[in-house]
C-alpha cells in the first residue's frame, strides 16, 4: 500500500537535505581554505625573512651586488632547497642549450672533436651524411686554421664556436693529414648526432650500443635494427652501460617496435592518479633479446630494460642499474628562464618502480676499474659482460630452435658469472659536437 508523503514532510525532509549538503561543502571549502592560509603564511615567513636578509646586506656590504647573479643563485637555492634530486633552474642560455641538446641535432659541419695536446682541434669523429663527410674530413684529421683564424691552446673555445654557425652559412677549415694541409670550405647544416651504434658480432648475433635517448635516437634505433635484420640477425643485444636517459617519447618509441600490444610506461602523479603515458601495438621483434646494464644505467635506459623484461622479451646481463624512476617537466619562465620540476613516478608494465632500488640484472658480471675504463676498446672476447650476454642470447636461440650463425660459441649458462670487482666511475673527457 502507497503511503504519501505530507508537504510539509517533504520541505522539511528538502531542507534537511540542503543542510548536510551546506555542511559538508563547508567543512570540505574550511579545509582547502585552512591550507591556503597556511602556505601563505609559510610563504609570508620566507619572503619576511628573505627581505630582511636582503635589507642587511643591502645596508652592510661593501662591494657592488651582481644583481643578475644574485637572481640566479637565488633560484638555484630554491630548488635545491626542494629537495627535488633532479630539480634545476635553467638561466635563459642554459634552457636554450638543454632544449638543443634533447633535440639531437646541432648546427655546424657533423664532427665530433677534443683538443690536442698541440692546441689544434681534433677530429675523433665524422657524423654520417654530414657536411665534413661530403668534402673528406676524417677522423684523426687536425683542424689548424677556422676561417682566418688559427687555432691554438688560448682561443681553442672561440676555434670551436666559430666552425658553427647558422644553416646554410659556409666556413672555411684548414685541416693537417700527415703534416699537409689543405684549405676547404664546408657549408653547415643540421647534423643528427649520432646516440646508437650497430654491428653484427660472432655470425647472426646484432649488437646494438644506444648512448642517449633523444628526439633523433628512435629514427637512428629504428634504422640500425633494420640493418642488422637485413643483415640476417637472428638475435640482439642491446648495449645500455652508461646510457643517462634522454627523452620519455623516444624510449616508448623505441619499445614499440619491439614489444607486443600492450602499456608500456606510466605516471604516478602528486595527486596520486596514475596515467598510462604510451602503449605499444600489436607489431613486434620476435627474436631472442639481451640487455647490457651497468650502475651508470639510468631512468629512460632503466625503463628500456624493465619493459622487455616485462613482457618477457628480454634477459639483462652486467650490474643493479642506478635508480631513477621520477618524471621531470620543464616550465619556461616569462624572463626566458626555465625550471625543470620532478612530477610524477615512472611505472613500467609490471608496474613496479625501480626508483632508487636500480634494476637487478638476470646475470651479475662486473667488470675490473680497468675494463671500464677501456670499454669502448673492449669486443665480445674481452668484454666479460658483452660474453656472458653472447652466452644467454645464443642459449636462448638453441631454445627457440633458431640455426646459429657462423663463429657463434657455444652458450655456457652454468658457469659462474665473473667475482665481483670494485668499480669507480668511468673518467668522461670533454668532448664537442661542431
Amino acid at each position: 500500500m502507497n503511503k504519501k508523503i505530507s508537504l510539509g514532510a517533504t520541505i522539511t525532509l528538502m531542507i534537511l537535505a540542503a543542510a548536510i549538503t551546506f555542511s559538508v561543502t563547508m567543512i570540505y571549502y574550511m579545509d582547502v581554505f585552512n591550507g591556503k592560509v597556511y602556505n601563505l603564511k609559510e610563504r609570508e615567513t620566507m619572503y619576511s625573512q628573505l627581505s630582511e636578509l636582503d635589507r642587511i646586506v643591502r645596508t652592510n656590504y661593501v662591494d657592488a651586488i651582481d644583481e643578475d647573479a644574485l637572481n640566479e643563485a637565488l633560484a638555484d637555492g630554491y630548488m635545491e632547497g626542494t629537495g627535488d634530486r633532479y630539480g634545476r633552474f635553467f638561466t635563459a642560455e642554459e634552457y636554450e642549450s638543454y632544449m638543443i641538446d634533447l633535440e639531437g641535432r646541432v648546427v655546424g659541419i657533423g664532427v665530433s672533436a677534443t683538443q690536442d695536446p698541440s692546441g689544434y682541434i681534433l677530429i675523433n669523429e665524422v657524423y654520417s651524411e654530414s657536411p665534413a663527410e661530403i668534402v673528406g674530413l676524417q677522423a684523426g684529421d687536425l683542424i689548424v686554421k677556422v676561417d682566418e683564424l688559427d687555432v691554438n691552446a688560448e682561443n681553442y673555445t672561440q676555434a670551436v664556436e666559430a666552425i658553427r654557425g647558422e644553416e646554410g652559412s659556409k666556413v672555411n677549415i684548414t685541416y693537417r693529414r700527415e703534416s699537409e694541409d689543405t684549405t676547404i670550405e664546408v657549408t653547415r647544416r643540421k647534423v643528427d648526432i649520432p646516440t646508437v651504434f650497430s654491428r653484427m658480432i660472432s655470425g647472426n648475433v646484432g649488437y646494438v650500443q644506444v648512448t642517449e635517448f633523444n628526439d633523433s635516437t628512435a629514427h637512428q634505433f629504428s634504422t640500425k635494427v633494420d640493418e642488422l635484420m637485413n643483415q640476417g640477425a637472428a638475435s640482439l643485444i642491446f648495449d645500455m652501460r652508461n646510457n643517462g636517459g634522454g627523452t620519455l617519447n623516444a624510449v616508448t618509441t623505441m619499445l614499440d617496435k619491439l614489444l607486443p600490444e600492450g602499456e608500456i610506461v606510466s605516471a604516478t602523479y602528486k595527486d596520486g592518479t596514475t596515467k598510462v603515458l604510451a602503449k605499444s601495438n600489436e607489431d613486434e621483434i620476435n627474436l631472442p633479446m639481451v640487455v647490457l646494464t651497468n650502475r651508470n644505467t639510468a631512468s629512460a635506459a632503466e625503463l628500456f630494460t624493465q619493459a622487455l623484461r616485462d613482457y618477457g622479451k628480454a634477459q639483462s646481463v652486467g650490474e643493479t642499474t642506478y635508480g631513477k624512476g621520477t618524471m621531470q617537466t620543464v616550465k619556461k619562465l616569462n624572463d626566458g628562464s626555465a625550471v625543470n620540476i620532478t612530477v610524477a613516478y615512472y611505472l613500467p608494465p609490471s608496474g613496479i618502480s625501480y626508483d632508487e632500488v636500480g634494476i637487478q640484472p638476470d646475470y651479475e658480471v662486473e667488470l675490473t676499474p680497468e675494463m671500464e675504463e677501456n670499454l669502448a676498446n673492449l669486443d665480445e672476447t674481452t668484454d666479460l659482460q658483452l660474453k656472458k650476454a653472447m652466452e644467454v642470447v645464443v642459449a636462448a636461440m638453441r631454445e627457440a630452435g633458431i640455426e646459429l650463425g657462423q663463429d657463434v660459441p657455444e652458450a655456457d649458462l652454468e658457469s659462474q658469472p665473473a667475482e665481483d670487482a670494485s668499480s669507480e666511475e668511468e673518467s668522461s673527457s670533454s668532448e664537442s659536437e661542431e
